[in-house]
């Protein structure tokens, strides 16, 4: 029998992530002692905030395998207040910065709605014209369709590095390869990859790149957006104004403990991120195994070129809001984090040609640092008993 954990299974890892203890601890100082502003360098105060600014700046550059310089710290580096302050930065300020060209973006349909919304927005009140390509059965867009979707008055790509309710990777390097070739500007949204999978923006063609600090162990209200300054150059307009800080991209007083925080994270995963990921994935792989054994079971998402740590299945017959209903001390989501208060089918899943109600008959798992084997087999089992007691007709009175 397996045993019964003492506290609740977290399988949400996707939604967000438990600050780990050492990046916690990393942050401490920084709300007590050190409590500068980054910004006011004429004290000892201030100092001590912008070196850990810049220490953090590094660190997330590490991560990315951005080059450092040893003076002014890796300068690519923006911080935001998390991945979709950062989207709607690399998104509006592309096209707004380079306006002289055109005014078209090319997307996709799986997209977070961090990235949806702001292309509607331009399409709709800034006189962009978006282009939305359609994704294969998997979730996939290939370099071909980008490439043929690319016209001369485009002035951005942006293309999701991995999926976030399903865990489907993007063909990344080779999207980029044919932006370059056409020289257009590549953004990725890589909030579900940074951290999990590895990342080398010195050999991956990206020009832009949102990510968020509590998707890897880091704080709430904190991300980064890449901005490559030179091979080429990524022109982007500030969308906030008021004192220049982040060298004019991004104006307001730093968030040093989160900053702090978002730096710890980086330097933490950075460190273990094959071993986590070959740990994570033999979790999900136990999970799906496990879970099939309700029947009716279907993956959703690439086979193969997928996120280590993340299945979305779907059981036929049976709605996902009503299954979560039924695991109480096992967390999972029916949906992305942002979408699943609504009961409409998800629109990842309805873009991959899912069928509308086997869309809605769907739950994302999601395993992370803290997950053990022991509660993968009891989570696996809440689920299979779930089902069973869900699909089982009702007795006779």
């Amino acid at each position: 029998m397996t045993a019964v954990p003492t506290r609740p299974v977290y399988l949400d890892h996707c939604a967000t992530t438990p600050v780990d203890e050492r990046v916690f601890e990393a942050m401490r100082p920084y709300f007590l002692e050190a409590f500068g502003n980054a910004a006011s360098t004429s004290h000892g105060f201030g100092h001590a905030a912008a070196a850990a600014v810049l220490r953090a700046r590094n660190q997330v550059a590490s991560l990315l395998g951005v080059d450092v310089d040893d003076r002014t710290g890796a300068r690519e580096i923006v911080f935001t207040s998390g991945a979709t302050e950062a989207n709607n930065l690399a998104i509006k300020g592309a096209v707004e910065a380079n306006a002289e060209k055109g005014r078209h973006v090319v997307t996709q349909a799986t997209e977070h709605k961090a990235t949806l919304d702001t292309c509607a927005y331009l399409a709709e009140r800034r006189g962009g014209d978006v282009t939305v390509l359609p994704v294969d059965r998997y979730g996939w867009v290939s370099a071909a369709d980008v490439a043929a979707a690319i016209r001369p008055d485009t002035v951005l790509v942006s293309i999701m590095w991995a999926n976030n309710e399903t865990g489907t990777l993007m063909p990344i390097r080779e999207i980029g390869a044919a932006c370059r070739a056409r020289g257009v500007l590549f953004h990725s949204d890589a909030t579900q990859a940074v951290g999990k999978v590895p990342i080398d923006l010195s050999a991956d063609p990206v020009d832009l790149l949102s990510l968020s600090a509590h998707k890897f162990y880091g704080p709430k209200g904190v991300g980064a957006l890449f901005v490559r300054r030179r091979d080429p150059r990524a022109r982007v307009a500030p969308q906030m104004h008021g004192g220049g800080h982040e060298r004019g991209f991004r104006s307001g007083t730093l968030n040093v403990p989160g900053i702090v925080g978002l730096g710890m994270a980086a330097e933490l995963c950075a460190a273990g991120l094959r071993d986590e990921a070959a740990r994570t994935a033999g979790l999900r792989d136990r999970l799906e195994q496990r879970i099939a054994a309700a029947g009716g079971v279907s993956v959703n998402g690439h086979p193969t070129a997928r996120l280590p740590f993340v299945t979305n299945l779907s059981f036929a017959g049976i709605r996902g809001d009503r299954l979560t209903g039924l695991l109480g001390d096992v967390a999972v989501s029916a949906g992305s984090a942002c979408t699943s208060a609504s009961l409409e089918a998800s629109h990842v899943l309805r873009a991959m040609g899912v069928d509308p109600q086997l869309a809605a008959q769907s739950v994302r798992l999601s395993v992370g640092r803290s997950t053990t084997l022991e509660q993968v087999e009891y989570a696996a089992g809440r689920l299979v008993r779930a089902v069973t007691e869900l699909r089982e007709p009702p007795a006779d009175i």
